[in-house]
């Protein structure tokens, strides 16, 4: 088990991966401890102030002329994550939770939002002992950030709503879950419900964190991906008996893409050693298809698209994305509302346009990645296009047995879906009485992306079950010369083998299709290769 350190600095998209998926352990060093601190003075300084502050002793929304009184500052921020939660849809699942609960500790800590102390360590505590809000995962415009998932999620601090606990009792290893209240979730890991000070309801909920805890595990899963494949097209590459000249470093040198290179790099390192490449280097075919021929250059493309986001998606995770914002009084020129100890000034960190179009970017160059592996399919499959030594649809009796023949089917269906989302951030529907006029929608973006990573996990997957499966008649064919393939598409083979048995007839092979997807979603394919080629330099 690690720690991930929550110091709102240093915060990257694998580590968001380490705490929703692995359980990593949330801490939060005394350095970013003392910026909450600090923070929260200056926010109680400017309440006794008695300015009106946006947040604090205003409504919300077009309602931020409308002065509350002193004795309802707290029912204020109650009534906040009441009327917020409003959310729809399927709930989140559990990684989703924890990613959107890491990115707003993250956040908070970071000094900017006047909360107390103990609200960042009863979200810590939720995180570490298993506590999660049930969160409707529709209801986000991407504007005064993720309001409506992050009520939901907030509603648990004050004993209201519905959490899915890990067991019973946190932390006794039953491996069950159940789901009770927010009062009684607190009461499992001996939490009492907080009553929320001024500010903190909003800076519970203003924020972009759905969007960006979505966003960190598109990320991830997506260079996760684009690394598998670049191993299924080497796979399909050798077992079509394509050349791999066209990602020679000389082809890249002359067009420097860094994701090109990197892919380039990766086939030729992939097929070091294949004997099935050298075998058929000078062949009669000039020139291959597309799809091979152009690998590096698209699955570049969506690599670069993958970094852009990555940048992005590292510098939300630790910026202050609510509103609005607490400074030393020091730190502004011209301030909005304040005192000598603290000035508090509104904006609109919150919108999440920065990261909704680079979601869109992504998921448009994941269904390219997926579009040019469905076409390798196809040429694994097809009968039409085919080499000599692959039989139709890689059928052992054609005709008889249809093989991987509706493999490609799904896959034409799941690109479908791809191609059918439409640009989330592209769409504006004013809210809040034409106060809120302009809004990203990044959370649907970040929901889109992930959509796009599971859809095309499956289509590489049927790509590498095609791949593997081919590489057993490229065996059979050359048997008498008994052709070594490369030292990581051999591993590639191994791995699949290990999941997948070989089609001697006819069988339900969505399971094939399942067992692969997860070596590919759980890193299992990322490990072997990275063992297969350690210490190779390519040539």
């Amino acid at each position: 088990m690690t720690t991930v350190e929550l110091d709102g600095e240093s915060l990257t998209p694998d580590d968001v991966v380490a705490v929703a998926r692995d359980d990593a352990t949330a801490s939060v060093p005394e350095s970013a401890r003392e910026r909450v601190r600090e923070s929260r003075e200056r926010v109680e300084s400017v309440i006794e102030s008695g300015d009106a502050v946006y947040g604090l002793n205003t409504g919300f929304g077009e309602l931020v002329d409308e002065r509350i009184s002193p004795e309802d500052l707290e029912r204020l921020q109650v009534n906040l994550l009441r009327s917020h939660a409003a959310g729809a849809g399927r709930e989140l699942a559990r990684e989703e939770v924890r990613a959107m609960m890491v990115a707003r500790i993250n956040a908070l800590v970071k000094g900017y939002s006047g909360v107390r102390e103990r609200v960042v360590d009863t979200l810590v505590a939720m995180c570490n002992e298993g506590v999660h809000p049930v969160v409707k995962s529709r209801g986000s415009l991407g504007a005064s950030g993720d309001l409506a998932p992050l009520a939901h999620m907030s509603l648990v601090l004050i004993g209201e709503g519905e959490a899915i606990v890990d067991a019973e009792n946190p932390g006794d290893g039953d491996g069950t879950t159940h789901r009770i209240s927010g009062e009684e979730a607190l009461a499992a890991i001996d939490r009492d419900p907080l009553e929320l000070a001024p500010k903190e309801g909003l800076a519970l909920i203003n924020g972009t964190q759905l969007t960006t805890g979505l966003a960190a595990m598109v990320v991830v899963d997506g260079e996760r991906l684009v690394r598998a494949a670049d191993a299924a097209g080497a796979l399909t590459t050798e077992t079509t008996l394509a050349t791999t000249a066209t990602s020679a470093a000389a082809i890249q040198d002359v067009r420097p893409h860094a994701g090109q290179r990197e892919s380039a790099e990766l086939i030729r390192r992939l097929t070091d050693g294949s004997e099935v490449v050298e075998a058929h280097r000078n062949c009669d075919r000039v020139q291959d298809a597309y799809a091979l021929r152009c690998l590096p250059q698209v699955h570049g493309a969506v690599r670069d698209a993958l970094a852009h986001l990555r940048a992005g998606v590292e510098t939300e995770l630790n910026s202050a994305t609510d509103n609005p914002l607490v400074f030393p009084a020091d730190a502004v020129d011209d301030r909005a509302s304040g005192t000598d100890r603290g000035a508090i000034l509104s904006g609109g960190n919150f919108h999440g346009a920065p990261l909704a179009l680079r979601l869109e970017y992504a998921r448009l160059a994941l269904t390219d990645l997926a579009a040019i592996a469905e076409r390798r399919i196809d040429r694994l499959l097809n009968p039409n296009l085919q080499e000599d030594h692959l039989p139709p649809f890689l059928a052992s009796d054609s005709g008889l047995e249809s093989g991987y023949m509706i493999a490609q089917y799904t896959a034409a269906a799941l690109l479908n879906e791809m191609r059918s989302i439409g640009a989330a951030s592209t769409d504006n529907t004013p809210v809040s009485g034409n106060q809120e006029d302009h809004v990203s929608m990044s959370a649907q973006a970040a929901l889109n992306a992930r959509t796009a990573v599971e859809n095309a996990r499956t289509i590489v997957a049927a790509e590498l079950v095609c791949g593997t499966e081919a590489a057993e008649y490229v065996d059979d064919a050359f048997a008498a010369d008994d052709l070594s393939h490369g030292a990581g598409t051999s591993a590639v083979r191994d791995l699949v083998r290990d999941v997948v048995p070989p089609l001697t007839t006819d069988r339900p092979i969505h399971t094939d299709l399942e067992a692969v997807a997860a070596l590919v979603d759980a890193g299992c394919l990322d490990d072997a290769l990275d063992r297969a080629l350690a210490g190779f330099e390519p040539t």
